[in-house]
């Protein structure tokens, strides 16, 4: 049986503020998000844009870079989302 894929990605909510997350399904998750019935971070906090989102592997992977991409300053997170890509991580 092989693992899902993951992703992550990235929500710009009230206050130019980034949320990141990681997910099976983008899309549903984005929905939930949307209707208050995702992480509580982003409730009252609409409007709600997903600006980034990529494959992250399996779930531990996913985890890793999740952690790793909360840890980057925004300038870095602005640079992702304009590329569009997430940079090699040495893990």
């Amino acid at each position: 049986m092989t693992d899902k894929i993951w992703y992550l990605y990235m929500i710009r909510c009230k206050g130019n503020v980034l949320y990141t997350g990681i997910t099976t399904d983008v899309q549903r998750r984005f929905s939930e998000h949307q209707t208050g019935k995702g992480a509580k971070f982003l409730r009252g906090k609409t409007p709600l844009s997903l600006v980034f989102s990529q494959k992250a592997g399996n779930h531990s992977q996913a985890l890793k870079l999740e952690l790793w991409l909360k840890k980057q300053p925004k300038i870095n997170k602005e640079k992702i989302i304009q590329q569009g890509l997430l940079p090699e991580i040495q893990a």
